[in-house]
């Protein structure tokens, strides 16, 4: 990664970190005041997913095919936003994101498309989001990808928060999620988390971890019936329809469920 951090926006309020941008190797990728990377892009395939870990939050692909409604709770770059948005010509796609610089930053390097009548891009609070009634029993796919800048754990994480996540899904709705943690406490964090998904939803599975600490966790309002045969057709489908390496992920659920046997 280029170590040259060009400073995008100023700071306007003490609890918003400072968006910044680089580009290496033809990637542009978005930061909050620090070298994490909060997302990327291929700067010649903007809408498709470069980063593996957010490849792997669209797995619910492999059991929903045509989502009415997907919510992004947290921008990043806009990587999974501007994916639904193409990929999904009949669904409503909506993201959530607190920092009003995250978005701008989107807008203006990452080519968000502006609000129209399928996309929302929020500039609120997630939690506030997903405490709001009137969204219960209305989601059919939730994407969760919070994280400040210093990115050491998931800013929001507790049993009540993945409850009020499960209560906005359909019946038959699936929640993503990135668990991700510095070295210190990642384990803790990971267990915390899954514990409390697993409160909150009737099956909680997981991929192996990619990246330097990235565990995506696919969480089911209800259980599904798994055929790994029709998991690996339906890969296939993914890979030709939409290039994402499905077929890796029925192979980590299957790892998963070996190791639970």
């Amino acid at each position: 990664m280029n170590s040259h951090l060009t400073p995008y926006l100023h700071m306007q309020a003490d609890t918003l970190p400072e968006v910044t941008i680089s580009e290496h190797l033809g990637v542009r990728s978005l930061h909050l005041s620090s070298d994490a990377i909060q997302g990327s892009m291929r700067m010649a395939m903007p809408d498709q997913i470069e980063l593996e870990y957010v490849q792997q939050m669209m797995m619910w692909l492999l059991f929903l095919q045509e989502p009415r409604h997907v919510v992004q709770l947290g921008l990043g770059a806009a990587a999974l936003t501007k994916f639904c948005y193409r990929q999904f010509p009949r669904s409503r796609v909506t993201a959530v994101e607190l920092n009003p610089h995250v978005i701008h930053a989107c807008h203006q390097h990452f080519r968000l498309p502006d609000n129209d009548e399928r996309l929302q891009v929020l500039n609120m609070d997630a939690l506030d989001f997903v405490h709001d009634t009137a969204r219960q029993g209305s989601i059919d796919v939730m994407q969760v990808d919070l994280y400040d800048a210093a990115a050491e754990a998931p800013a929001l994480s507790s049993r009540a928060f993945y409850q009020a996540c499960a209560d906005c899904l359909t019946a038959e709705g699936i929640l993503t999620v990135n668990l991700f943690g510095n070295a210190q406490n990642y384990a803790a964090n990971c267990d915390a988390n899954l514990a409390a998904l697993q409160d909150a939803f009737d099956a909680v599975v997981w991929l192996p971890l990619v990246h330097d600490a990235n565990t995506v966790v696919m969480a089911f309002k209800q259980a599904p019936v798994v055929d790994f045969e029709v998991l690996y057709q339906r890969a296939t489908e993914i890979r030709l329809q939409m290039k994402l390496p499905a077929a890796k992920w029925v192979n980590g659920l299957k790892a998963w469920m070996q190791q639970q046997c």
